[in-house]
Order: structure tokens, then sequence, then C-alpha cells
């Protein structure tokens, strides 16, 4: 059940660049348990957007609340903090590394033997395991380098190490690119196991048809000016936001 309260909530963003202006007077909002698809074409202002969200740029106006309180990032270690997390395109995965200490990038878990503090590398990958097997996401061994493993086991390993260390709310940077037919169904797949766990899921993507898939409901940016909100899936088709992105359809 998505609660009616929106779990982050943007009123009023604007973002300039110079004389560039990216957003202007953006609202935008996204419910625990729900999944909202920004979508636009190139140029539209979505990375923008996500980027305020997760404290990457500040906006020149406009106010940012999560779970009802007013917010102010001035970094996003400040969203991370409050459990907003972004998985980027490129997935920031290092390849050589293993499965398990990709996961812990940055949080390793250590034991203490007398004066020495050493890594806990058994409890690491138990957990690592155990967690992906719990979430349906399935890989030989965690001891594999992350460079070994398809695409959709990349951007899988990536949304999980996220989801375990307590993100809230989830915005996927083009989850299904580059990505096979099979690969994209698990990892759209994934996400809506996600939304059953309760997480706001915002999936940035240029393949409506994946989008559509998993959100909830949509929101179309063109030129940084929100032109289309749709609350329900039903209301709205595929080719319709082609449509409207493409201005062959008037709003």
């Amino acid at each position: 059940m998505v609660d009616e309260e929106p779990l982050m909530k943007l009123v009023g963003v604007t973002k300039r660049f110079g004389h560039v202006i990216a957003l202007k007077d953006v609202d935008f909002e996204v419910r625990a348990g729900e999944c909202v698809g920004l979508v636009g074409d190139n140029g539209a202002g979505k990375s923008t957007l996500a980027k305020i969200m997760i404290g990457f740029y500040q906006p020149d106006s406009g106010e940012i609340y999560f779970e009802g309180k007013k917010v102010v990032f001035n970094s996003p270690s400040d969203a991370r903090r409050l459990g907003i997390e972004m998985v980027y395109q490129d997935l920031a995965l290092l390849d050589a590394m293993s499965i398990w200490r990709n996961f812990f990038l940055g949080k390793e878990l250590t034991k203490t033997i007398g004066p020495i503090k050493l890594l806990d590398k058994k409890s690491m990958k138990t957990i690592c395991k155990n967690f992906l097997t719990s979430i349906g996401i399935r890989v030989r061994s965690v001891d594999e380098p992350v460079g070994v493993l398809s695409g959709g086991e990349r951007q899988s390993v990536a949304i999980a190490r996220t989801v375990h260390f307590g993100a809230k709310l989830l915005i996927l940077d083009e989850p299904t690119t580059a990505l096979s037919f099979k690969e994209a169904e698990k990892v759209l797949e994934y996400i809506n196991e996600l939304k059953k766990r309760g997480l706001g899921i915002v999936v940035i993507s240029h393949n409506i048809y994946h989008v559509y898939e998993v959100a909830d409901r949509f929101t179309i940016l063109d030129k940084g000016v929100k032109i289309a909100d749709y609350l329900y899936r039903k209301d709205v088709t595929p080719q319709d936001i082609v449509d409207i992105i493409t201005k062959k359809k008037a709003l």
C-alpha cells in the first residue's frame, strides 16, 4: 500500500547554470512503495533534478521535504544519511574487485585480534551472499570479480548494495541501458520487488517501454519545465508518452 504522505517532495525547484535555466519551478514527489518514471528527451532536466534530490546540486530556489520535514542538502553525504541513494548508469563498481568487496566498498566490517584490526572477510562474504539470495539475485560465487558478471547482474549488485545499507529512496539512472531483453526483465522484476519492500524509487530512462513496466506514475520534463504528471499508469500509454516527448501529441 502506497503511503499518502510523500517520502520526498520538491516544491518550486529552480536551478540555473549561468544564463541557462536547467529547471524552472518544478514540483516533484515520490512516495514509499511506489516507482515514478522521470522521463523526457536529452536536456530535459532529468539528471539535474535527480542530482538535486541527492544533494549533488543545490537549487537556486524552491524547497525540499523528506519524510514530511523540510531539508537542505549541502552535499550527497547529507542526503545519504537520510537514506537517499542514486545508482548511476556507470554503476561505480570496480571490475577487478570481488562481488563482496564491491558490496562493502567504503563500509567494510572489521574484527579485532589483540591490538590488530583486520577485515572480517568471512562475515562480509556471508552477509553479501545471504542478502543477494534473499532478494532473488543469484551469483555463482561472491568471490568472483565483478568484471565477469553480466550487465544485469552488475546492475542488480549495485542496487542491492544501496538497499542493504538502508536506502529509503532509490534513484536509478538508465538501469536497463545496454542490457539484453532477458537481463532487462530481471532488473525490472527486482525493481518491483523493492517496491514491495516499501522503497520509494525514481527511474530515469529513455526506454519508455521498460520504465512503463515498473512505474506507477510518470513525470515528464521538457527543457527544464514539468509539462505533464500522470498520477496513474492506466491514464497514459507508452506511445502517448513518446508522442508527448517528441511533441507529436499535444497536452
